[in-house]
C-alpha cells in the first residue's frame, strides 16, 4: 500500500499540474508582452515611476488581462477550433471541453482583484477607460455580444484590447500626478497604434475565410473577401506611418517600424478566397515580427528619454 499511495499521489498531481498548464496556456502565453507592453510604457511616458500602480498594472495586463480575452474566447469558440488546423500551437490550444468552466472561473477570480485595486489607485477618468478595456475584451467572445462575429466591429475591438493598456497608462499616470496632454504627439502615437490594430487584425481574418463562410461565421474577411481584406490591413499600416511622422523626433522614427509589416502581407495582395490559407504563413511571420518591433519601440524610447 505505501508504495502505490505515492504513485497514485503523484499521478494525480500530474493531472492538475497538466490542466492548469492548458487553462494558462489558453492565455497565449506568446502575446502576454503586446499588452503589458503598452501600458508599462504609457504609464512610465507619462511621467509615473515604479510604483504599486505600475505593478499592478503590468502584471495584470500581462496575465489575467489575457486570460481573460485568450481564455473567454477559446471557450466560446470550442466548436469551431476543433475543426481548425491551425489550432494546437502557438495560435491557440483547442481547450478541453471539461476544463471549459474552470476557464472561466480563473478568468474572473484572477481579474477581479486587479481591478478593484486598480479602481481604487485610479481616477474616474482611468476607471472609464478601464471600464472601456474590460468591455472589449469580454464582448469579442461572449454569447449574446459576440463582436468577433460583426464584421469590421471585430478589427475596431480587436484593436481596442491591445492600444486601451496604452490609454489607460496615460490616464492612470495622470491620476497619480503625472503630466499627461491629450495633444498631438498622444493622439497620433494612439491612433497609429491602432491603425496597426486594425490592420492586424484584418490579416489574421484573411486565413480564415473560407472556413468562416463554411462555417456560417461573419469578419472583416468574410464580407470583404480575402484579396480586398489584405489590401485594407496594408492600408491601415501605412496610415498608422503616417499618423507616427506626426510625432516629435525621434519617435517620428516609429513609422519606418511599420515596413515590415507592410512588407508582410505584400506577398499576399493577390491572394484569393480559394487559396487564403496560404496567409498563414505570413500571420506566423507575423507574430514573431511582434517581437522585433517591441524591441525597437523599447530602444526608441530610451533614447526619447535620455536624449
Amino acid at each position: 500500500m505505501s508504495a502505490v499511495a505515492p504513485t497514485t499521489e503523484a499521478s494525480g498531481a500530474g493531472r492538475a499540474g497538466a490542466r492548469a498548464g492548458q487553462v494558462l496556456a489558453s492565455s497565449r502565453p506568446l502575446s502576454w508582452v503586446n499588452t503589458a507592453f503598452p501600458f508599462g510604457a504609457a504609464y512610465l511616458m507619462a511621467g509615473g515611476g515604479l510604483d504599486v500602480a505600475f505593478w499592478v498594472g503590468v502584471v495584470w495586463f500581462l496575465v489575467p488581462y489575457n486570460l481573460l480575452m485568450y481564455g473567454v474566447n477559446d471557450v466560446f469558440d470550442y466548436e469551431s477550433d476543433l475543426r481548425n488546423p491551425r489550432k494546437g500551437g502557438v495560435e491557440g490550444v483547442v481547450l478541453d471541453r471539461g476544463l471549459h468552466r474552470a476557464t472561466l472561473w480563473a478568468a474572473g477570480l484572477s481579474n477581479v482583484p486587479f481591478v478593484v485595486v486598480l479602481l481604487a489607485l485610479g481616477s474616474p477618468l482611468a476607471a472609464l477607460v478601464l471600464a472601456v478595456s474590460v468591455f472589449a475584451v469580454v464582448a469579442y467572445s461572449a454569447p449574446g455580444l459576440r463582436f468577433k462575429e460583426r464584421p469590421f466591429l471585430d478589427s475596431v475591438t480587436s484593436s481596442t484590447h491591445f492600444v486601451s493598456p496604452a490609454a489607460y497608462g496615460l490616464a492612470l499616470a495622470a491620476a497619480r500626478g503625472g503630466e499627461v496632454a491629450v495633444d498631438t504627439t498622444v493622439l497620433a502615437a494612439l491612433g497609429g497604434f491602432f491603425a496597426w490594430g486594425l490592420g492586424s487584425h484584418a490579416f489574421g481574418a484573411v486565413q480564415d475565410v473560407a472556413a468562416d463562410r463554411a462555417g456560417g461565421i461573419g469578419s472583416i474577411g468574410t464580407v470583404m473577401g480575402a484579396r480586398t481584406t489584405t489590401w485594407f490591413a496594408a492600408g491601415c499600416y501605412v496610415v498608422g506611418g503616417i499618423l507616427l511622422l506626426l510625432l516629435p523626433w525621434p519617435g517620428l522614427l516609429a513609422a519606418a517600424l511599420v515596413l515590415p509589416y507592410v512588407a508582410n502581407v505584400a506577398p499576399y495582395l493577390t491572394i484569393t478566397d480559394a487559396d487564403c490559407e496560404r496567409a498563414n504563413a505570413g500571420w506566423r511571420r507575423f507574430l514573431w515580427l511582434n517581437f522585433l518591433t517591441g524591441f525597437l519601440v523599447t530602444q526608441l524610447l530610451i533614447w526619447t528619454v535620455l536624449r
